[in-house]
């Protein structure tokens, strides 16, 4: 659980951040069915350190620039491949096999942020037939007038036969002097000179097999920007809601060893573990077919499925963030963002209106009271709170499934999911994820889930 498992883009290169979260069960009294005002205006305020832009519209889609693409109407508008504009030859360095690819491009109209950010995390939705990829690329403008390169964010397929699919991957080694991309993550290098990214393009790239008639689709392409500013502490948020979500409760610890090829299982596997609590939450399931593979004495099937269908060929384990959030979107009518929250008073409009979500946070073993355990990053996923407003997650880093719900201290909780700098065990100053989360939703949302999405900056 210790282990580092992805980069975190304001620490060095070499360091990593293990991904995870869960899910909890059982209903609790409701307290309290509302945010108060005060608490909500706290949760805006903090808000402010984030912007966020989707493309998923109609309208969004056709303010684009299609090339061999088109947009789709209907009850889930979305952009897809249509005629192709040429082929394009990719070498897949997980497969050593060269290919040709029939592709088509739309690119967005250039977004301003509202908040000049120092890091971006795009993530995207979309229906990857077997022989067809996309790839999303983002080039910004700094605050000195200058322009970024078109960098990769992310080469994504669902498919996983190595016949006909390439390998999902982050691309390495992009810099431009100025700024980096640590797996999924766009970074300045040197926040601290008060360089900005002021705004961006996204370019997304539909790839297929060559003569063939297959699709790729998608319909959520958007990214997050935010400015979170140095803090080893962080104000604690005043209660507002007594409620727990009935979420699955799967533990990663069970899978200790099982596919070596996918990061080996066990304290590598928080990411996919979350993320599959959250889709069953939401009512979604695998099928039987696409558990068949799975060897059939190990319990919880679908965890190792969610663990071989977001594992990153480039970083090597199941820990990208915008992979996990694409892989709940592979599910009917799910959508799944990676997104930044300002306070546990965004987490109770979210869980008031039946939303729970996956933070990443990490910390000292003495650092949060009954964890057990400390951790350079860590995924756990918020189901509830407590009438005292302390947290109610559930824990993948648990040894059984039933032992997965835990209650953590509010204060303790908070600080170190939203603080951007902590000490590590030897006394160095390394990086906090800033309230990192991932959110998974249904593609149509109740007005109440609308209005809660609405409220932490996502639509």
């Amino acid at each position: 659980m210790t282990r580092p498992d992805r980069p975190t883009p304001a620490a060095s290169p070499s360091r990593r951040t293990v991904l995870a979260a869960a899910a909890g069960v059982a209903l609790a009294a409701t307290a309290a069915s509302a945010v108060p005002a005060a608490a909500a205006a706290q949760g805006l305020a903090a808000a402010r350190l984030v912007d966020n832009r989707a493309w998923t519209t109609y309208t969004d889609w056709r303010s684009g620039t299609l090339r061999g693409t088109r947009v789709v109407a209907g009850a889930r508008p979305a952009v897809t491949l249509a005629t192709p504009v040429g082929t394009t030859t990719y070498t897949d360095p997980h497969l050593n096999r060269t290919a040709d690819w029939e592709y088509a491009t739309w690119t967005s109209p250039v977004h301003r942020l509202s908040v000049p950010a120092t890091e971006v995390i795009a993530s995207w939705n979309a229906h990857t037939p077997a022989g067809t990829w996309i790839q999303v690329e983002l080039q910004g403008t700094y605050s000195d007038g200058t322009t970024t390169p078109w960098y990769v964010m992310g080469r994504w397929t669902a498919g996983d036969d190595e016949t006909v699919d390439i390998r999902r991957t982050s691309v390495d080694d992009q810099s431009d002097g100025k700024s980096s991309i640590w797996t999924d993550t766009f970074s300045i290098d040197d926040a601290a000179s008060g360089l900005r990214l002021v705004s961006y393009a996204l370019k997304l790239t539909l790839l297929r097999t060559p003569g063939t008639k297959a699709a790729p689709t998608v319909w959520r392409l958007g990214a997050m920007g935010s400015d979170i500013p140095d803090r080893f502490t962080v104000p604690a948020s005043t209660p507002g809601l007594a409620k727990e979500l009935p979420v699955p409760r799967y533990s990663q610890e069970i899978h200790a060893g099982q596919y070596p090829q996918y990061d080996n299982g066990g304290e590598a596997w928080c990411s996919p573990t979350s993320s599959q609590m959250i889709i069953e939450y939401w009512g979604r399931k695998p099928t039987a077919q696409q558990l068949a593979w799975v060897d059939p004495s190990y319990a919880d099937p679908q965890v190792c499925l969610a663990a071989r269908n977001t594992f990153d060929y480039q970083y090597e384990g199941c820990g990208n963030w915008p992979f996990n959030a694409a892989y709940a979107s592979t599910y009917k009518d799910l959508q799944g963002v990676v997104t930044r929250l300002g306070s546990l008073t965004d987490l109770e409009t979210l869980i008031a209106a039946g939303i729970p979500a996956i933070t990443s946070q990490s910390f000292l073993k003495t650092e949060l009271t009954g964890a057990g355990y400390g951790t350079s990053g860590h995924l756990m996923t918020v189901i509830g709170f407590t009438a005292d407003g302390d947290v109610i997650a559930n824990d993948p880093a648990s040894p059984s499934d039933d032992a997965v719900r835990r209650v953590y201290k509010r204060s303790e909780w908070e600080n170190i999911w939203l603080r951007t700098k902590r000490y590590n065990a030897s006394g160095k100053v390394v990086s906090g994820t800033g309230g990192v989360c991932y959110l998974y939703f249904p593609a149509r949302p109740t007005p109440a889930q609308r209005r809660a999405l609405a409220a932490v900056g996502v639509r």
